[in-house]
C-alpha cells in the first residue's frame, strides 16, 4: 500500500531530525574535554544524554510509523511536540538571540503542519485496517 504524501514528509524528518542528534551526541562525547574547558552551556554530558534521548525516541517513531503501529500517529503527534518544546526552551535558556527566530517559528510551524496531518492519516489508517485473522464465535 502507498503511503501518503504526509507521512513519508514525516519519515524523512523524523529521519533528519534523528540523525541530527545522533550526530550531536557522537560530537559532545567526543569533545567533551574541549567543551568543559571553555566552560560551554549546557554540560556537554547533559547535552550529549538529550541527544541520546531524543535519538532513541526517533528511531522508535521512525519504525513506528514505518511498521504502521496502530499507535503510531500518538506517539509522532507527541514526540514532535516534544521535541518542538525542548527545542525552544534550548534556544531561550541557552542560546544567546538570534536574528534567525522567525524563520525558525515558520519552519517549525510548518514541520508541526505536516506531524499533524501525518498522525490523523495514521491514525484513520489504523482505525480502518481490516483484521487479517478475525475471531469467529
Amino acid at each position: 500500500m502507498k503511503r501518503p504524501f504526509s507521512e513519508t514528509l514525516s519519515l524523512l524528518l523524523v529521519l533528519i531530525i534523528t540523525a541530527r542528534n545522533a550526530l550531536q551526541t557522537q560530537t559532545l562525547v567526543a569533545w567533551r574535554a574541549v567543551l568543559a574547558e571553555f566552560a560551554a552551556q549546557p554540560n556537554p554530558l547533559f547535552g550529549a544524554f538529550v541527544g541520546a534521548f531524543w535519538t532513541i525516541i526517533g528511531v522508535a517513531t521512525f519504525v513506528a510509523v514505518w511498521q504502521r503501529k496502530a499507535w503510531a500517529g500518538k506517539l509522532l503527534f507527541g514526540a514532535a511536540t516534544g521535541f518542538v518544546v525542548w527545542y525552544w526552551g534550548e534556544r531561550f535558556i541557552w542560546l544567546s538571540p538570534q536574528e534567525n527566530a522567525p524563520f525558525s517559528a515558520i519552519v517549525t510551524a510548518f514541520c508541526l503542519i505536516i506531524v499533524f496531518f501525518a498522525s490523523k492519516s495514521l491514525s484513520r489508517e489504523a482505525h480502518e485496517r481490516d483484521i487479517e485473522n478475525p475471531k469467529t464465535e
